[in-house]
Formats: C-alpha cells, sequence, structure tokens
C-alpha cells in the first residue's frame, strides 16, 4: 500500500509503501503527530527532539540478504536511560531494532506462553535460560514514521537477558508480546545501512558479548597444555643427559692447530650444550674458542671464552679477581650429528698453566618451558575472568537484579 502525507504544520510530504493500515503517523520532519480517521488528523505533538546521529524513515537497511525498510521510530526513556526503536519491515515480514548508547539488538517476535507478569528470576527458552535484568513503563520522548498502534498507549517493558541474546516482554494490560533479541555489531549496522553516521559507543551493553567466552577460553587452555605436556614427554622420553666430552688439552700440542673431538649423536629435541672450561691460570689469562659442527649439513656454531685470574696484595690487603674456571651454553641445539672442534690459546708469558680442561653435556630434558608457559596461561586466564567479572558489573549495574549487588 502506498502512502503520502502532507504535514499541515512544516507542509513536509512523506512517501512510502507499507504492508500494513496505519493507524498513527508521526511527521518525519517536526513534532506533529496524525491519527488515520477518515484522513489523516492532528492528534498531539512531541517536544522538539534531535533525531542528529539516527537512522531515517524510509531508510533501507539488508539483514540476512533481505531487504527492509525502516517504516517508524521511538524515542522510549526510563529514568533518563534513553533508547531508540527501529521498526522494519520487508515483503514478508517485520524486523526490529534497539539502539542504547551506541549497542545495536536486532530483534524479531517470537511465540512464548509463558506469563512473566509476576518478573519471575528466570525464564528458559529453546533450552536457554535467561536472567531477568529489570522491568519498567517506559515514557515515548519523540516518533517518526507510520504505526498500526496507538505509540501513545502505556505498557510494561520486562527484559530478560543471556549475553547476547534478550528476551523482551512488552505487557499491554493482559496483552503480551515477546521478542527474542540479538546483540549487533555497531559495524554490521554501517555495513546494512550503507551509512557511517550512527551514535558513539558508551559503556557496556545490555546484552553486548565479552571479547572472550572464559568457559571456552579455559578449556582451549586447558587442550593446549595438556597437548604440550604430552608433546614435551613424547619427545624427551628416550632422552637422558649426555656427556659428550670429557677432555684435557694441552696448549703446546693444540697451540698451532685445532682439537677436533670424536662424534656424537644427540637424540630428542633441542636442548643447550653446557660447556665448561678449567685452566690453572695464575695472574694471567687463557682462551678457548669452539665450534659446534653439524655433521649433517654443515652448519657451525661458533663460541668464545675468556679464563682469567688475577690476584695480589695492595695497600695491605689481598685481592683476586676472575676464576680459574667459566661455563657456557650452545643454545637450542637440536637432534643430529656433531662434533667439536676447539682451538685453545693462552697469555705468551704464562708458564702455570699448560692445559685446559674442557668439559661438554647435553643438557637433560627440562619442563621448565613447558611449566612457564602454563603458568602464563593460567595468569592470563585469571586476568580475563577478572576483566570480565568488571564487565558484567558494569552490565548490571543499571538493574535491580544484579547478581553483583552484595559484593
Amino acid at each position: 500500500m502506498f502512502m503520502e502525507v502532507s504535514c499541515i504544520n512544516c507542509k513536509h510530504t512523506t512517501q512510502i509503501d507499507l504492508n500494513f493500515e496505519v493507524n498513527i503517523y508521526a511527521c518525519t520532519n517536526c513534532v506533529f503527530v496524525y491519527k488515520n480517521q477518515d484522513g489523516f488528523k492532528v492528534k498531539d505533538q512531541f517536544r522538539p527532539y534531535s533525531f542528529d546521529e539516527k537512522l531515517e524513515v524510509g531508510q533501507e537497511g539488508v539483514f540476512n540478504d533481505k531487504n527492509y525498510i525502516i517504516t517508524g521510530i521511538l524515542v522510549k526513556d526510563n529514568q533518563g536511560f534513553e533508547w531508540t526503536e527501529y521498526i522494519l519491515q520487508s515483503k514478508e515480514d517485520y524486523l526490529y531494532l534497539s539502539e542504547a548508547d551506541g549497542h545495536w539488538i536486532v530483534l524479531e517476535e517470537i511465540t512464548l506462553d509463558e506469563n512473566v507478569g509476576n518478573h519471575p528470576a528466570t525464564v528458559e527458552y529453546n533450552d536457554i535460560t535467561f536472567d531477568c535484568y529489570d522491568y519498567c513503563y517506559p515514557k515515548l520522548l519523540a516518533a517518526r514514521g507510520f504505526f498500526d498502534f496507538d505509540i501513545f498507549e502505556k505498557s510494561e517493558l520486562i527484559e530478560y537477558i543471556n549475553p547476547p541474546l534478550l528476551l523482551s516482554f512488552e505487557k499491554l494490560g493482559k496483552q503480551q508480546t515477546v521478542f527474542l533479541g540479538k546483540h549487533i555489531s555497531k559495524r554490521a549496522i554501517k555495513k546494512a545501512f550503507q551509512t557511517s553516521i550512527l551514535p558513539t559507543k558508551r559503556g557496556v551493553g545490555l546484552v553486548q558479548p565479552f571479547l572472550f567466552n572464559l568457559r571456552d577460553l579455559a578449556i582451549i587452555l586447558c587442550t593446549v597444555a595438556l597437548l604440550i605436556l604430552i608433546s614435551n614427554w613424547y619427545l624427551n622420553k628416550d632422552r637422558i643427559k649426555t656427556d659428550v666430552l670429557d677432555t684435557q688439552i694441552p696448549f703446546d700440542h693444540y697451540g698451532v692447530k685445532d682439537f677436533v673431538s670424536p662424534s656424537f649423536v644427540l637424540k630428542g629435541s633441542a636442548a643447550p650444550l653446557s660447556i665448561s672450561l678449567y685452566s690453572p691460570v695464575d695472574n694471567s689469562w687463557a682462551n678457548v674458542q669452539v665450534a659446534l659442527v653439524n655433521e649433517n649439513n654443515g652448519e657451525e656454531i661458533y663460541a668464545s671464552k675468556d679464563i682469567e685470574y688475577y690476584h695480589g696484595y695492595t695497600d695491605g690487603e689481598n685481592w683476586a679477581e676472575g676464576s680459574n674456571s667459566e661455563n657456557f651454553n650452545l643454545c637450542g641445539v637440536p637432534a643430529g650429528k656433531y662434533h667439536l672442534t676447539i682451538t685453545p690459546s693462552k697469555a705468551v708469558e704464562d708458564r702455570s698453566s699448560s692445559f685446559v680442561q674442557v668439559k661438554a653435556t647435553w643438557s637433560a630434558p627440562s619442563s621448565r618451558n613447558v611449566w612457564l608457559i602454563s603458568i602464563i596461561m593460567i595468569g592470563f586466564l585469571i586476568v580475563v575472568y577478572y576483566f570480565e567479572k568488571n564487565f558484567e558489573i558494569k552490565r548490571w549495574s543499571d538493574s535491580s537484579y544484579s547478581p553483583y549487588n552484595n559484593e
């Protein structure tokens, strides 16, 4: 049914195709409201209200690959909390949008026989439990568009939530209308209506979902931790601490050539190769250069370490610095066949030290990293829990039924 209505107050004309019989028309440009009684006659008028950053009557949007058009807009208030309701029609059905503080909910009318006039604490629908959030008797602040009902008639609004879902009950006397709603992102609304002019989001929405589902996150992290533990055990079940070299290298013999160790095979996951050095240097130094050679691919890892030990007597005090021993690691050595090439050297004037003791050990399996990752995941889960709790406290802050009232 094609409708064309002109406002006698502002002369603005609205044209639209509708699927219903119009009872009330609220001018889309001014504050006048008309009732359809053998023609549109003035019924009432609102106080001036700004519709900036709101969608418009006649604006088209696409939801679930279906085209809808906005036929009516209602702005309501309850004790200073304000929200906007949009009525949309397609060729086959109706859809409803609710916006409050930049948060959006898309709703559809459903059939549910349960009477909530006495405001039960919970309501079941499709095996989902919804908790009572609040009830109120909203006040109509402004309206635009076409309506098949009396928009001024007082009604009770009762809301039950299980984020991101909402059950909304509108009671008009003994008549009850039920809507099932779901949070919809601002981005989805922008895409549906091809617009960028929308209200800014503030606070936490009525059924806005938290960034994480805590239960699912806990299951995922526990599963990951278990897989890491099993993988660590499987990769290292046959690995033990392995001494790959323990020898004395004389300076006078290997001062002009490299010491090459026998080949050795490492099995299991990557681990540090710990190298310990000792030389009886006295007020002198020695240096050891080490190359770990992978015989499978020719790759080499180099390291160099000084051994320094000095002592003396100065100003009536004995002093000493350095040590005859040094230790260092070649980190993350994977499985494979290797040998060590070692080049020792010492101070030319040193006559006290004649050798360097070199010991190389491939470390035993360590679960330190596994437990470190597990602790990090547990810590992350605890942080998320407290963030989610704070998020829910904000969500329920305006509700008389808040489960956090006693905290």
